[in-house]
C-alpha cells in the first residue's frame, strides 16, 4: 500500500507559501474573496468537459463543478465588487502528467477591465509568485494566435479547413496519428486546432517564461465576447509558462440570448460526439438577463503554475496526494 504523499515535504512548504502569496496579492488589490458551492445543480455544456456526478441520499443528483465561473457571475450580477476565489475544481476524464481530476484553481473577475489589463495582471500574479519561489522571470511576451500558427506551422488557423489541419498534424515531427484519433476528430476544425496547439504551438513556446496568446477563433469563444473589430476572433487570451498553459481569460459575454444560443450549439456538438445531453444552467441565464456588468475574468491553474515555478515533471509532484489515493 502506497501511503506516502506524492509531493516532497519541501515542495508542500513552498506550495503553502505561494498560496499565502496569492492571497496577499488579491488582498493588496482590494478584491473580495468569495466562496461558491463545489456541488452544483447543472453540469457544463462544453463538449470537451465532463463534470463528476454525485448522488445524494435524498435522491438529488448534483455535480462537482469544473469551475466557479457560473456562481461568481451570479454574484457579479447581484452587485458584488471585483471578486476572486481559490479552491478545488473537478473534471472527469482528465489524467496524465499535466492533469488530475481534482485540482486547485485561482479565478477572479474585474469590472470595466480590458482584456489586455487583465492579461497584464495575470502576468503580475505569476511574477509575484515566482519571486516568492526564488525565480526571476523574463518580461511577458504578447503573441497573436494566428501569427503563432503561421510562424510555427505555416498555416492560417482562421482560414484553414479540417483537411488542411489534418495534413498539418500528420507532418508534425515525431507524431503518429492513430486511425481512431483521426476518426474521432473527424472534420471538427476546433478539435484539430486544439491538437496542433497542444502538440506544436506549446512546444514552440517552451523557452518563453510567460507568453500571452490572444486572438483565438470566434468558434472557441465559449463564454467570451466576440471582438467587435474582427468577428473572426474572440476576446480571449491564454497564458503559457514554459509552454505549459496555466491561465485562460475572457472579456465576459453579458448577452443572455447569445449565451443561450451558444449553449444550444454545445448541446448539438455533444450529440454529434455521442456525449450525454446537458441542460444549461437556467440560473446563469437568469443572471445574465438581469444584467451582468461589463467585466473580464481569468482562471489560473495553481498546480500547473507550481510545476513550472519549481521545475516539477509531473502535476502529482505539486500536490500532497493524487485524487482517489
Amino acid at each position: 500500500m502506497q501511503w506516502q504523499p506524492s509531493a516532497r515535504l519541501d515542495t508542500l512548504l513552498q506550495r503553502a507559501r505561494l498560496l499565502g502569496a496569492a492571497r496577499d496579492f488579491f488582498r493588496q488589490r482590494g478584491l473580495l474573496e468569495v466562496e461558491t458551492p463545489a456541488l452544483v445543480a447543472h453540469a457544463v455544456s462544453d463538449p470537451h468537459l465532463d463534470n463528476i456526478p454525485v448522488q445524494l441520499a435524498d435522491g438529488r443528483r448534483l455535480w462537482l463543478h469544473t469551475s466557479p465561473e457560473y456562481h461568481m457571475k451570479r454574484l457579479l450580477a447581484a452587485g458584488a465588487p471585483d471578486i476572486w476565489q481559490l479552491g478545488k475544481v473537478f473534471r472527469d476524464g482528465e489524467a496524465g502528467r499535466r492533469h488530475e481530476p481534482e485540482f486547485t484553481l485561482v479565478e477572479w473577475y474585474r469590472h470595466d477591465c480590458t482584456l489586455r489589463a487583465l492579461a497584464a495582471e495575470s502576468c503580475e500574479l505569476i511574477a509575484a509568485l515566482a519571486t516568492v519561489a526564488g525565480r526571476s522571470l523574463a518580461a511577458p511576451v504578447y503573441l497573436g494566435y494566428r501569427e503563432l500558427f503561421l510562424a510555427a506551422l505555416g498555416i492560417d488557423p482562421l482560414a484553414a479547413d479540417a483537411q488542411m489541419l489534418r495534413d498539418c498534424a500528420r507532418r508534425l515531427p515525431g507524431t503518429s496519428l492513430a486511425p481512431e484519433l483521426e476518426q474521432g476528430l473527424g472534420d471538427d476544425i476546433d478539435a484539430w486546432l486544439d491538437l496542433l496547439m497542444s502538440h506544436a504551438i506549446s512546444t514552440h513556446l517552451a523557452t518563453t517564461d510567460i507568453a500571452v496568446v490572444s486572438g483565438y477563433p470566434a468558434s472557441q469563444a465559449a463564454l467570451a465576447r466576440i471582438d467587435p473589430a474582427d468577428g473572426r476572433i474572440a476576446e480571449r487570451f491564454e497564458v503559457f509558462c514554459g509552454g505549459l498553459e496555466v491561465a485562460n481569460g475572457y472579456r465576459e459575454l453579458c448577452d443572455a440570448g447569445e449565451q443561450s444560443r451558444r449553449f444550444g450549439k454545445d448541446r448539438a456538438a455533444r450529440a454529434r460526439l455521442g456525449r450525454p445531453n446537458v441542460v444549461p444552467d437556467p440560473a446563469l441565464l437568469a443572471a445574465l438577463d438581469a444584467g451582468l456588468p461589463d467585466c473580464a475574468g481569468v482562471a489560473l491553474g495553481f498546480d500547473r503554475l507550481l510545476m513550472f515555478l519549481l521545475g516539477l515533471p509531473d502535476i502529482r509532484a505539486a500536490i500532497s496526494f493524487p485524487a482517489g489515493s
